[in-house]
């Protein structure tokens, strides 16, 4: 018999051991599901009532979350929130309608109005695909003659996406960012992510280290999970000289290794994980 309660991931890491060891501590029926096995009927009920969804690919995420909801099963993250944080500027327009502080931003819909607009714009403009993570094809535009280059060669690209250019002001930032875990809209954990690089990813050699909480990081990070309706949400701000925090993105399927490297034995990031799942499953999912 199908579990009542799924967690979807098709790379079985060790942030969703974790999580699934959590769970099953909490006697909660869950089941493993590789979306990558999966196929839905369109009048189809869903297999369970609550689905977490881990799953690394934004595409499978996104219509799955969308399918299992519409077939009657409660997911963490909604579609909604799934929708909005696998696209960047759909994060920054839930942003600024929030009233979240954010870098200036610009989306461009060709490549020559990116060019054009850099004019306006200013250098150095970081460029960054619509949807990705990791920083990857993330690039610092520093000059006209840089940006020509990266822009045709975005502008020959066959996919139509990549012909679309976000664009965002550079900020000069104290050799480091921030990632806040918030659970539930609560910020749990938080860390430094230090870096040489102007990046500061840990998938790029980025190292961990712990951040305080305080009052302004804690109302900045749950305001921009809120802005997305993101129940688990991993929210990245970075800090100009001048001490203003600024959120840059928020990301649906937060990854917890920094964080809980950072936060050491003060918090149990998988775990609290599991208690909203276990609250939400316990309240009425079932």
């Amino acid at each position: 018999m199908t579990a009542d309660l799924a967690v979807l991931t098709s790379r079985l890491g060790a942030d969703d051991k974790r999580i699934l060891i959590a769970l099953e501590r909490r006697g909660l029926p869950v089941h493993q599901v590789d979306p990558r096995r999966l196929a839905f009927a369109a009048t189809g009920a869903a297999p369970w009532s609550l689905v977490l969804n881990r799953e690394i690919s934004a595409s499978r995420a996104r219509h799955a979350a969308h399918t299992l909801e519409a077939a009657g099963a409660t997911v963490l993250n909604c579609a909604a929130a799934t929708d909005v944080c696998a696209d960047k500027w759909l994060t920054t327009l839930a942003l600024r309608r929030d009233g979240v502080p954010t870098p200036r931003t610009t989306l461009a819909l060709t490549p020559d109005a990116a060019l054009d607009e850099l004019d306006r714009f200013g250098y150095p403009a970081v460029i960054k695909p619509l949807t990705g993570s990791w920083g990857r094809q993330v690039g610092l535009l520093r000059e006209p003659d840089a940006a020509r280059a990266v822009l045709e060669h975005r502008a020959a690209l066959p996919n139509p996406e990549a012909h679309l250019i976000y664009l965002q002001e550079y900020v000069e930032k104290p050799g480091r960012d921030i990632r806040v875990v918030v659970i539930g809209g609560r910020p749990v954990a938080a860390a430094y992510r230090v870096s040489r690089d102007w990046r500061c990813n840990v998938a790029l050699g980025a190292e961990t280290r712990p951040c305080p909480i305080g009052p302004e990081l804690a109302k900045a990070a749950t305001a921009a999970a809120r802005a997305v309706d993101a129940d688990l949400a991993g929210v990245d701000l970075v800090e100009r000289e001048d001490g203003e925090l600024l959120v840059l993105e928020v990301n649906h399927n937060v990854e917890l290794a920094g964080a809980q490297r950072a936060a050491g034995d003060s918090v149990d990031l998988a775990g609290t994980i599991a208690a909203l799942v276990a609250d939400r499953y316990e309240s009425g999912a079932r």
